[in-house]
């Protein structure tokens, strides 16, 4: 899936929440299988990583040229600075 059609496919989930044909849930989810198939199919050298582990980054999916760097940006897009709190357990798994 290109850029393009992933936008549409977001644009196309949210009107139908605005409409009422869909509740937060199914819209929620429906943008994240869009985003999940959009970066297992990026066209780029980086690979795809997911966090599997603490609850506070449990899931969450990143890009990235390695596994270190995919740490590095897991714990970036949650907030966490592993200096001031230490960092949480978790593994990352290349999807």
């Amino acid at each position: 899936m290109d850029r393009i059609s992933a936008l549409r496919n977001v644009e196309d989930a949210l009107r139908a929440f605005e409409d009422g044909d869909a509740d937060l849930a199914a819209t929620e989810r429906r943008v994240a299988a869009i985003l999940r198939t959009y970066a297992t199919e990026f066209d780029g050298d980086d690979d795809v990583f997911r966090a599997v582990g603490d609850e506070s980054v449990d899931g969450t999916v990143v890009i990235a040229p390695s596994e270190p760097a995919a740490r590095e940006r897991v714990l970036a897009a949650a907030g966490i600075d592993p200096d001031a709190t230490g960092p949480p357990t978790f593994d990352i798994e290349r999807i």
